[in-house]
């Protein structure tokens, strides 16, 4: 298999907020004298490819490649050309996209600054095997180039498409090209060249609106469920008329509306407040259908103008939702339709904010936010099978690590995010890793990571303050009061980074490296206990919800009289805000966990589910159908997903699927627990040996727990504190069945 270099463009020219460049159409015809044995291509195209051969559509999925750095790594697709093979003349064919290469729509992150922005550029190489003989085609003059009718492209703002501009056939072996341009060369980005191993992104089901109403000069389409995706125009319309499609997620007083995420606020920079949005220019000719190429939009409403009150029926507009192609590994349900719908809400949130990496929200940003993808690794990979996904872009977080060991909040980035860089947010390069390991045994991204993690170390054991802690990056963030001090948040997350990059090194048998992070984390430890803890009380920083709960979780307190006191703290601040949720995404990682722990399940569940605010509740309560930015008020964004650690805490708390506990790999544990709130509860984890079930029932004072564990599969079940198995142990071993279980 080759990677080509040799990149070629149709122009020089970039497209630009003043002035507009089409994307390209792009030809290269071949000969085959005789059908060879072996026939596959590697392309890249930056910043996205369609690929065609003798006018057949066989591009993977949608924005493809991967998105990279390209300066740092380039992602390669490839392709098994033989079935589409002649004898005599073939062609491939492709469009451009503009991509993150010239992504001029995200100069709010500075991507219009990075050192890779160009017009888009093609490099391929053609390899036909035939015996002993291999001929290989690369990306050369002889492409040939055509403005398409995509007149615009963004992956952020949207996309504009001119039916009058359409070429017939233009894809197709016998095309005449005579008028058409030569390519030119463009410039090899310098990156290292990685043929992408990561799922692709896929249509996964389409949606009809449930509600269209006539609003002002438009009309509006409710969806019913905020996804990421596209809306497909079917119109037969005159010649010329234009037909605008935008996109949002929420209402403001009955209305549609964007202000949530337009992030262009200065109209007097010269730029249109212009996002999520989709034109379309009729050919006139019958029947029209068109889906955009190179963009994808977060929303549950779309506003369209141009439309008659007649056309404005349910088949105008296709939402056709997109999100890497993740199968289910996992799901919970149970008694509490609250608890439902939150379950509900952090799986959509977290398919649509899944393209090819995890990005922060799928509309306003659409960034590979690192502290987002750490909080959820866990969740998503109980509910999804995102680890291919997270080992090609723990190579790309890996290379786009600085020489002195920094990484950015971002991946990719041009260069901006910088400054998030600590503990909190580089957590990525470890938990990804760790998760991946714990739950599914599966070293590659630990490996691929081990000599960054090793960098990472020591880079910020070079920026400790005078106690030995560290105060940079960003803390815990979207807390609705007081919350942990920078200091507490990112020397706790840096300890327990070390304690878990120590178990990846000694899964890989990198002795001299465990005892490195070992040491760090021994120190680390030290110095919170020293500066950071009333050993007297056992309070930690602030004593606020976020610092208890990190101190317990993470295993500050020395044993369980420490513990204890550092619960009695956690309850009176819990109490003292009537019972609410007061902290951001890091104490809300592992609030729940704590409490379940020490045997505070019915309050942990009441904190989660009230519907006043801050609480998960609040978000049911209000009607969203995603998690929201922050759990106390309404935000820009209706959709992220690092609030998403409940579905794990669901589906290994109440349904009790614990997999590899005690870092026992191939094990799982049963062991359920059952809240007052709740009658019946169950809950599914695919492991590798096969599917484990647990449902539970409640029938006054007993419980019936039934059992589902492939054959061999070695764990145990165990029973909560207060109730025990109708014979009065507390453990089995793992085995298929019934159970009767009763209160002490």
């Amino acid at each position: 298999m080759q990677f080509s270099t040799k990149f070629f463009a149709a122009t020089t020219e970039k497209c630009h907020w003043e002035k507009t460049v089409p994307a390209p159409y792009m030809r290269r015809s071949f000969n085959v004298d005789e059908i060879p044995d072996v026939a596959e291509i590697t392309v890249c195209g930056l910043g996205f490819y369609e690929i065609y051969i003798n006018g057949k559509h066989i591009t993977k999925g949608k924005l493809c490649p991967y998105l990279t750095n390209p300066h740092e790594s380039l992602a390669y697709d490839n392709y098994d050309l033989l079935p589409y093979l002649t004898k005599g003349k073939n062609t491939l064919a492709f469009i451009l996209g503009n991509g993150f290469q010239n992504g001029f729509g995200g100069f709010v992150w500075d991507f219009q600054k990075t050192r890779f922005i160009s017009a888009p550029k093609l490099a391929f190489a053609v390899e036909l095997k035939k015996g002993e003989e291999t001929t290989v085609i690369e990306a050369d003059e002889n492409i040939l180039t055509h403005p398409s009718p995509i007149v615009l492209d963004e992956l952020r703002l949207g996309e504009c498409y001119d039916a009058n501009l359409e070429i017939d056939g233009w894809n197709e072996v016998e095309f005449d090209d005579s008028d058409w341009q030569k390519a030119i060369p463009a410039s090899d980005p310098g990156g290292e060249c990685m043929l992408s191993t990561a799922h692709p992104i896929v249509k996964t089901k389409e949606l009809k609106a449930v509600k269209i109403w006539k609003e002002d000069d438009g009309f509006v389409y409710d969806f019913g469920e905020n996804w990421a995706g596209l809306t497909r125009i079917s119109i037969t319309a005159e010649k010329g008329r234009k037909i605008r499609i935008c996109h949002g997620e929420k209402l403001f007083d009955g209305k549609f509306g964007q202000d949530n995420l337009i992030f262009i606020k200065d109209e007097k920079a010269g730029v249109p407040l212009y996002t999520q949005q989709t034109e379309y220019i009729c050919k006139g000719e019958g029947k029209e259908e068109y889906t955009p190429f190179f963009t994808y939009y977060g929303f549950q409403y779309a506003k369209v103008w141009g439309i008659t009150d007649e056309e404005a029926t349910e088949d105008l507009l296709t939402y056709e939702v997109m999100n890497t192609d993740l199968e289910s590994r996992g799901d919970f349900t149970c008694s509490d339709e609250t608890l439902n719908k939150l379950q509900q809400m952090t799986r959509r949130s977290t398919l649509s904010n899944f393209l090819h990496y995890p990005t922060d929200c799928p509309h306003r940003e659409k960034n590979g936010w690192t502290a987002d993808a750490a909080l959820s690794a866990e969740q998503a990979l109980m509910n999804f099978d995102p680890e291919d996904n997270y080992y090609f872009w723990i190579r790309t977080i890996c290379r786009s690590m600085t020489f002195e060991g920094r990484l950015m909040g971002i991946v990719p980035t041009g260069g901006w995010g910088g400054w998030a860089s600590g503990p909190c947010w580089d957590s990525v390069l470890i938990y990804l890793p760790y998760y991946s390991y714990i739950l599914r045994g599966d070293l590659r991204a630990a490996k691929e990571a081990s000599g960054s993690m090793l960098r990472y170390f020591h880079f910020i054991s070079q920026r400790l303050n005078e106690k030995g802690l560290i105060e940079m990056g960003l803390g815990d963030w979207c807390a609705p009061g007081k919350t942990a001090s920078l200091e507490f948040a990112a020397s706790v997350i840096a300890y327990d980074l070390a304690k878990k990059a120590a178990v990846l090194y000694n899964a890989m048998n990198m002795g001299a490296e465990e005892i490195y992070v070992t040491m760090f984390a021994d120190k680390m430890r030290k110095n919170i206990r020293k500066h950071l803890c009333d050993l007297e009380t056992m309070t930690f920083d602030n004593g606020c919800q976020t610092a208890q709960s990190m101190a317990i979780f993470y295993g500050i307190c020395d044993n369980k009289k420490e513990e204890q006191k550092a619960l009695s703290v956690l309850l009176d601040k819990i109490h003292e805000k009537d019972d609410h949720m007061d902290m951001g995404v890091l104490g809300g990682r592992v609030i729940f966990r704590v409490l379940a722990d020490h045997g505070y399940m019915d309050l942990a569940l009441h904190m989660m589910c009230r519907p006043d605010a801050p609480s998960y509740g609040y978000m049911v309560a209000a009607g969203y159908n995603t998690l929201l930015e922050t759990n106390f008020r309404d935000t820009d964004s209706c959709n992220h997903h690092f609030w998403g650690d409940i579905s794990a805490f669901m589906i290994e708390y109440i349904a009790g699927i614990r997999p590899n506990p005690e870092l026992e790999m191939g094990t799982v544990d049963i062991a359920p627990m059952f809240p007052s709130r709740l009658d019946h509860a169950e809950g599914y984890y695919t492991v590798k040996e096969g599917k484990v079930e647990s449902k539970w029932v409640r029938n006054g004072d007993e419980i019936t727990l039934t059992v589902t564990a492939p054959e061999g599969l070695k764990g145990n079940i165990i029973i909560p504190y207060g109730y025990k198995f109708d014979n009065g142990s507390t453990v089995k071993a793992l085995v298929s069945g019934e159970y009767k279980i009763v209160k002490n």
